[in-house]
Formats: structure tokens, sequence, C-alpha cells
């Protein structure tokens, strides 16, 4: 049975979450504030995360932003909950390495259906931990990127697109399988935020000397 932490000050919201994952075959653990989810954190490491935005003490990005740092906590699962609906508050969470969004108000099914499709999507799965293109190397783990010796830096969602990408080596993906596997089928984001973190990718790719790697298909999506 997996088990969920939600991070929510509304008492009415949460009792809601709980209820409604409770009833959906999840043990459930929830928090009013952050200090008492870093606590948890330390007897036992969830395998999802539902987190407010808007909550005391600090707001829901600085908290995902230490997650993402932490050595057991880097890969956790996190769905943000928000009010916040435009575009560029999603982008935020995303790029910040939320695996996806939900808005508020949102409905049981829709939050049991997200839910289901982020551990489906980051279930534990026998990969490698190098990926190597030529002198393109990824390492999984230390979640690093080097050509021919060198360090390239790169934002979450970039590795996560190279990665995936090198994982398919010489097929040819599209934006919307693109969007899938790294930002989630349930960001309603458009192709051009495909496009725009693959600009940027193949960019620091180059100035690195690594050239050519990245293939537009066009009509079609990318390749490595």
């Amino acid at each position: 049975m997996a088990l969920i932490y939600c991070v929510e000050d509304d008492d009415g919201v949460r009792e809601l979450i709980s209820c409604a994952l409770k009833t959906g075959g999840y043990e459930v653990s929830t928090f009013d504030k952050p200090s008492a989810l870093f606590s948890a954190l330390g007897n036992r490491i969830p395998d999802l995360i539902l987190l407010d935005i808007m909550l005391p003490e600090e707001d829901g990005l600085s908290i995902l932003g230490k997650l993402r740092s932490g050595t057991s906590t880097r890969a956790l699962p996190v769905i943000m909950l928000t009010a916040k609906t435009s575009e560029l508050d999603k982008v935020t969470g995303l790029e910040a390495g939320a695996d996806d969004y939900i808005a508020k108000p949102f409905g049981v099914m829709e939050l049991l259906s997200r839910v289901k499709a982020v551990l489906r999507r980051t279930a534990p799965q026998e990969a490698p931990e190098l990926l190597i293109v030529k002198e393109l190397c990824v390492d999984i783990p230390r979640r690093t990127v080097t050509y021919q010796g060198r360090e390239i830096s790169l934002t979450f969602k970039e590795f996560e697109l190279l990665s995936f990408m090198m994982k398919n080596e010489g097929i040819v993906l599209s934006r919307e399988k693109l969007m899938d596997k790294v930002w989630g089928f349930d960001f309603e984001g458009e192709s051009r935020t495909v496009d725009m973190h693959v600009k940027t990718l193949r960019r620091k790719l180059e100035e690195a000397g690594c050239m050519d790697y990245i293939r537009t298909v066009r009509g079609v999506g990318y390749k490595i």
C-alpha cells in the first residue's frame, strides 16, 4: 500500500484529501505545516507528497526546493496543490521539479486519477545508471551530464528531457510523448514548452562542444 503525505493548512481540504486517498486504497498522513512534514520525513519517506503552495512558515516552492536537494527525497514524487492557475505558475512549479500540478478546487476523481498517474509514471524500474551516446554521458544517480569529461549544467527538467531522449536513442519522439513522459500528461501546457526546453538544452550542449546530438524531425518531433 502506497504511503502519501499531504501538506495542507486548510482543515477542510486536508480532511477531504485524506478521506479520498484512503477510499482509493492509500495510506495517508497529513500535516498542517512544513515543520511537521520534515519531522515525519526523518522517520519515513513516503511514496508521494501532495504539497500546497500557500503555507505557514514557508511556501510550497521553497519546500520543493529542499526536497529536490535532499539525498533521500531528490526523486520523491511531488504534486503541487494551489489556487494559482496561470500557465506561468504551473511552469514555475514544474520547472522547480514538481511531477504534477492540481489547481483548486478539484474533484475527488481528478485527485485520485492524478495520484495514480504520477505513482505509475515514477514507479522504480530497472534502468541503466549511465546513459552514453558517443562522448555524451548522463549519470542518473548523480544527476550529472558530461561531454568529453566536462560537466554540463542543466536545469531539473532539461536533465529529465535529455535522459528520456537518450534512453530512446534513435527514436523520433513527438512533442506529445515528451510532454507526457517529462512533464506528465495532465500538464495542459502547449508544444512551445517542449520546444523552449529543447532549444535551451541544445544550446547548452553545443556551447560545451556537443554538436548535432539533438535532431529536429520536421512535423514530428525530436530525436537523439
